[in-house]
């Protein structure tokens, strides 16, 4: 496999949205008939990123059974199994540190449970991040009713902001650079457990986050209540 310019984040439990998820991984729950990770797959496809890597713990089997290693889009997959190799998720930082090996210095990430069928991921931003100076590019969403306070603030100057008196939520879609991630061991062989967004804020504070508004349709489909509501829309 070439070297990979994307990764979903599939690793995590989803315990609020048990019990659906006792048996299923969450990324393989279907909405409208469709597994919720393959909406990013073929999203990848469609923007010409064809190489991705996927993180799993909590039935990750299932997710490599399901897909093999290349999906119907024509999507080539490779997966960085934490719960296998160490028992459990490593956190979002702790699990894309994991990973680098398999990534290439510049390289989309986007969790597997959240829906945002519009949202493109084109080779234009991939290179105009690329040739920033910037270590990472965030796509922030106007905040839902479940995060109203937000995360992140958004200059003028298109950085984003630690402290802000408004705020966006993080969408988990993004572009990094791998030496956003140099403070960590390469590889993560002990499998430390990271979070990333303490990471994300003392970039920030260092000037070195981007980041940009998406107005798109997005959920977190973090409930069987959001699901069904989506799946009924």
């Amino acid at each position: 496999m070439s070297i990979a310019t994307a990764m979903i984040l599939a690793a995590g439990r989803g315990e609020r949205m048990r019990p659906l998820t006792d048996t299923c991984p969450k990324p393989l729950l279907k909405l409208k008939g469709k597994p919720l990770m393959e909406y990013h797959l073929d999203a990848f496809a469609h923007g010409g990123f064809r190489d991705v890597v996927v993180n799993t713990a909590w039935l990750g089997e299932r997710i490599e059974d399901h897909y093999g290693h290349e999906t119907a889009s024509g999507v080539r997959l490779v997966y960085s199994h934490e719960g296998k190799d160490f028992g459990g998720a490593l956190e979002t930082a702790g699990g894309i540190t994991r990973a680098l090996p398999l990534l290439a210095d510049v390289f989309w990430i986007v969790a597997g449970d959240v829906y945002m069928p519009r949202f493109l991921f084109t080779r234009a931003c991939y290179d105009r991040f690329a040739a920033s100076g910037q270590l990472a590019h965030l796509f922030l969403v106007p905040n839902p009713e479940h995060n109203a306070k937000g995360d992140f603030g958004l200059g003028a100057d298109g950085l984003a902001l630690n402290q802000a008196e408004v705020r966006y939520t993080y969408s988990t879609v993004a572009l990094f650079r791998k030496e956003f991630f140099a403070g960590l061991a390469a590889g993560n062989p002990k499998g430390e457990i990271v979070k990333l967004a303490p990471l994300l804020r003392a970039a920030m504070d260092r000037g070195e986050v981007s980041a940009e508004l998406y107005h798109g349709p997005w959920t977190d489909v973090g409930t069987p209540e959001r699901l069904a509501a989506l799946d009924a829309g």
